[in-house]
């Protein structure tokens, strides 16, 4: 059985119009009234796993620079419109590991859209050259393979799509197909340097944003809370992500750039005005407070205007990091500035005047 597309989107592919079908997994040879899905599997050759799953890529990410201890989270991009590339090629099996793959398991994906539930299915196609389709725009022919191509140096590449229900992890339609070793396929949506440096984006890991206060957590009204950020609490975080059998890499950088307050009321006044506190050249944000500094303008802070009574604002600190990247051809370029918010609870008091 083979599972290309969803059921209620089965005209509209008689009609070449996949790209339309964007739902849940059907059969093909579809029959009305039929729901059971097969279950996912995977297999494994020498321990290592070789997946049987077109939302599995094999792309490696470590971090290779910044911070690794203490809280962290992921950025969010400061683009609302910018997103990671829906879907990709990528090598997946040599013709030994298909060949095992094929006539011991035989259940998995052969495009992200379109699974293959039967041995046959794998053995007609990779070992015995029958032709199958390609799930593109013109359902055009896929050449069989005479026996997994057994004694050729390369690999057979599938495509990868994160998240399946993207409409645009469509345009990956070719089912898995051949490709020799050293070289990257002459196709649309072929992996890049900047498809790894936009992969590797969601997966920085940058540090949370406790701010240092003066008041610590209680502030009084009409008198300036003052905010900074010592030198080296934050850093540079760099990413390499690495697309194994390919020679493609990219390694990412996130870089601090500027602190935003938020007092969590409309009742308080934040300095500057925009409330982005930009980091100073030795890394350090806003002005530690010293004594005698209770009724100055911190260059980065708050003024409270009203007590909280009981329930506590809440301080929002967001760092704005700067997204660059680097790839192993020589290209390189500027991401979406992304940010990593925090927050905790202030306290304000009506006391006017207090000893500091």
């Amino acid at each position: 059985m083979r599972t290309p597309a969803p059921a209620w989107c089965w005209a509209s592919i008689a009609a070449v119009t996949i790209v339309s079908c964007t739902g849940g997994n059907a059969y093909a040879n579809y029959t009305p009234g039929k729901t059971t899905t097969p279950p996912v599997t995977s297999g494994g050759n020498n321990g290592k796993d070789i997946y049987a799953s077109a939302g599995t890529s094999r792309i490696r990410v470590t971090q290779v620079g910044g911070a690794t201890g203490g809280k962290h989270g992921s950025l969010s991009s400061a683009d609302v419109n910018w997103k990671p590339p829906a879907c990709w090629y990528e090598p997946v099996f040599t013709p030994e590991q298909l060949k095992k793959f094929s006539e011991t398991i035989g259940q998995g994906d052969v495009s992200v859209h379109e699974s293959w539930w039967g041995v046959e299915l794998w053995t007609d196609h990779y070992r015995d050259k029958q032709d199958s389709e390609n799930w593109d725009d013109t359902l055009s022919t896929a050449p069989g393979y005479k026996d997994y191509n057994i004694g050729k140096d390369g690999y057979f590449w599938r495509s990868v799509a994160p998240d399946k229900t993207d409409p645009d992890s469509w345009d990956c339609g070719r089912i898995m197909f051949w490709q020799d070793a050293a070289e990257i396929p002459k196709v649309p949506n072929a992996p890049t340097s900047e498809t790894l440096a936009d992969y590797a984006y969601n997966k920085i890991e940058v540090p949370g944003t406790q701010v240092e206060l003066k008041p610590q957590a209680k502030s009084t009204v009409n008198l300036p809370t003052w905010v900074w950020l010592d030198k080296g609490t934050f850093k540079e975080v760099k990413v390499r992500a690495e697309l194994p059998n390919t020679g493609l890499w990219a390694e990412t950088t996130a870089k601090p750039i500027a602190l935003h307050l938020d007092p969590g009321t409309e009742d308080a006044e934040v300095f500057p005005a925009s409330g982005d506190c930009e980091i100073n050249e030795d890394g350090s944000i806003g002005t530690p407070y010293t004594k005698g500094d209770a009724e100055k303008t911190p260059p980065c802070g708050i003024r409270y205007l009203r007590a909280t009574n009981g329930t506590p604002y809440e301080l929002s600190a967001s760092v704005t990091w700067q997204i660059t990247w680097e790839g192993s051809d020589g290209t390189g370029g500027d991401l979406p500035d992304g940010t990593f918010e925090t927050t905790q609870d202030m306290n304000v008091q009506e006391i006017q005047s207090i000893n500091r």
